[in-house]
């Protein structure tokens, strides 16, 4: 492991060497290989599928996990919408003369050796690849055993373009050891890791929080929430409600919750529910909603709860009062979605809410680096320091100090 990662230590300087021009360049043949190594990538997909069959692994599991020719084009996509964002390493964020006449300048730089653990979805194999060769980061990637032959497929096409351009493969390497004794090495290893990124269950989460001496940015579940107030317009609010729990209910930004003010219950809950019936949701609900519609028990575990399924919590609620108080006990600081037409209630629950995104009228399901413009992303930060939501390029740089003097003496 030492060896493995001081290769990778190594392989930065390297990276960091590279001019903008040529990193686009790199990141524009790899978005080639991916789609030249289609059939091998399908294929590797294919064993990983069937043993997502043999372990009955569930259908929202499955969906994160497979890939056919239209999904590795939009992984070669979102690789070349990568290389043509701005570059953002070197770039002078600030700059000033100081009484003694230096001129200091703050300039952006990459972090180093980023780890990043993760399970299911192979394609953040090349996104978290290319967002970090973009930002001359160095990564070492440590999937999901679930999705290991579309893991090794897919590094191995951005790992011979590395090879061909004459560059240490190690700049976009896979964890020898995958195991947990392995996960556990890496991430106390900070002579040569900078960061760690985790993104996956809860249990990965605390795990890699409770035990790294290597810097952590979480991406913890994602415990979303939708509250419909009393002034919303009921027709989006029941195709937003929808689109947020269905279009994909197996992401960490898919509502877990829906909140209904208690004033428009009566009237909005049978519409909600034939329309999730006809979407085959399974429902639960508070006291008050089974008052109105009928519905599973839902319990406090069960709003505590990251289903990722289409099964869907439903509570009543005083008031946006009631409905910050509710994200307040059980939301994860992912993203919170209001839809109402009253500007004054809006801007109280945006202002309110304490999460990485907050909604008027729109989805949850906008929680992605690509929806917010950023190509890709690494994960949905659910830290507050040093990156908070769609973590893309930026967030893999930090900054230095550059002083320039002219014989100053302190």
């Amino acid at each position: 492991m030492e060896n493995f990662l001081k290769e990778a230590k190594a392989s930065s300087r390297v990276l960091n060497e590279l001019s903008g021009a040529d990193k686009n360049r790199i990141l524009r043949e790899m978005a080639n290989s991916l789609r030249s190594n289609t059939m091998n990538i399908i294929e590797a997909n294919a064993l990983d599928m069937r043993e997502a069959d043999a372990n009955d692994l569930s259908s929202a599991l499955k969906d994160r996990l497979y890939l056919d020719e239209k999904r590795i084009e939009a992984m070669a996509v979102a690789v070349e919408e990568i290389a043509a964002l701005k570059e953002p390493v070197g770039r002078i964020l600030d700059g000033w003369v100081t009484e003694d006449g230096l001129k200091i300048e703050k300039v952006s730089i990459p972090i180093g050796v980023i780890g990043i653990i993760y399970e299911s979805r192979p394609n953040v194999t090349s996104d978290t690849a290319a967002l970090c060769f973009k930002s001359s980061n160095v990564c070492v990637l440590k999937g999901g055993k679930e999705a290991e032959n579309s893991n090794v497929a897919i590094a191995e096409a951005l790992r011979g373009v590395l090879a061909k351009n004459n560059l240490p493969r190690s700049m976009v390497s896979l964890l020898p050891d995958s195991s947990r004794e392995g996960v556990a090495k890496l991430i106390k290893m900070d002579k040569y890791v900078d960061l760690i990124v985790p993104r996956g269950g809860e249990g990965l989460i605390r795990y890699v929080s409770d035990n790294a001496t290597v810097a952590v940015v979480k991406h913890d579940k994602g415990q979303c929430h939708t509250y419909i107030d009393k002034d919303a317009d009921i027709e989006d609010a029941i195709k937003i409600a929808i689109n947020a729990k269905v279009q994909r209910p197996g992401v960490c930004n898919a509502m877990e919750t829906l909140l209904v003010d208690k004033e428009i219950a009566k009237d909005t809950l049978p519409k909600l529910k034939e329309a999730f019936d006809a979407e085959g949701t399974s429902l639960k609900g508070c006291v008050s909603t089974q008052e109105i519609i009928t519905v599973a028990q839902a319990s406090d575990e069960d709003f505590d709860t990251e289903y990722l399924a289409n099964i869907l919590n439903i509570k009543v609620v005083e008031g946006v009062e009631g409905a910050i108080g509710h994200i307040v006990r059980f939301g994860s600081g992912h993203s919170e979605a209001i839809i109402t037409q009253n500007v004054t209630t809006a801007e109280k629950f945006l202002n309110s809410i304490d999460a990485a995104a907050v909604y008027l009228n729109a989805s949850t399901r906008f929680t992605d680096g690509g929806a917010f413009g950023f190509g890709a992303e690494v994960g949905i930060s659910t830290n507050k320091l040093h990156a908070r939501g769609p973590m893309g390029i930026e967030g893999l740089t930090t900054y230095k100090y550059k002083i320039y003097g002219s014989g100053q003496i302190r």
